[in-house]
């Protein structure tokens, strides 16, 4: 690797060239870092005019790189946090992240927020569960629209399976720890997943809304390759 391609903290080695080489830009995961490590590490991309996204980022977190001259800015839903800088080019397409109830939404907005950090033009479809649904089918011409669909859901998990036989485009299910007792923090909607009858479902890990939006990402990255 060439040395301007990583940036050393000690603590710490920067992919510096993520999204020369992947198509999507390096990232961090707050979770595990002193609030201190986090903010030299957002210093070290902004002294190369680098946007970064901070996931699964504490209030304490938050709060004291606010504090600082950096600009950034904080989703408390998502946990996200976005230092402003030098952002990837526009994705073609839109991604749909749909939602069984409210209570999935930190899930989904991390998933929004990340998908929308890449590039990508995000529509929302928020509390469209399989309790109720006359709410997704008034919305599904909308949903149907998207190039990639991200199902977000707790309890059994039926969203992603539903959606997916009801569109074409590929669907990407993130199971939720939202639930009661048997859902076991979400390995029953994973199970659930899994072993969806719709063909063409493809399932993240329990609460991985970031890596829901990566792969959506991924796929709409595809279409800049396309004559």
């Amino acid at each position: 690797m060439m040395a301007d391609e990583m940036k050393d903290l000690g603590f710490a080695r920067l992919d510096i060239s993520r999204g020369k080489r992947t198509g999507l830009p390096e990232t961090i995961y707050c979770p595990g870092k002193t609030t201190e490590q986090l903010i030299d590490i957002l210093r070290a991309f902004r002294e190369k005019r680098l946007a970064v996204l901070g996931t699964r980022c504490s209030q304490e977190q938050a709060h004291a790189a606010c504090a600082t001259d950096l600009p950034v800015k904080y989703d408390n839903t998502a946990r996200t946090l976005l230092l402003d800088g030098e952002r990837p080019r526009p994705l073609p397409g839109t991604i749909a992240v749909c939602t069984g109830g409210t209570a999935d939404m930190p899930v989904a907005e991390e998933a929004a927020r990340t998908a929308e950090y890449f590039g990508a033009q995000v529509e929302r479809f928020y509390d469209v569960g399989v309790a109720g649904l006359h709410r997704l089918l008034s919305s599904i011409d909308s949903i149907r629209r998207a190039q990639v669909i991200i199902a977000v859901a707790g309890m059994e998990g039926a969203l992603g399976s539903v959606i997916a036989g009801l569109v074409k485009s590929p669907v990407i299910a993130v199971p939720t720890s939202v639930g009661y007792g048997a859902s076991f923090q979400g390995l029953a909607p994973l199970l659930s997943m899994l072993n969806s009858c719709a063909e063409g479902l493809s399932v993240v890990n329990i609460d991985n809304g970031f890596g829901a939006a990566v792969q959506a990402c991924r796929i709409l990255n595809l279409f800049h390759s396309l004559p």
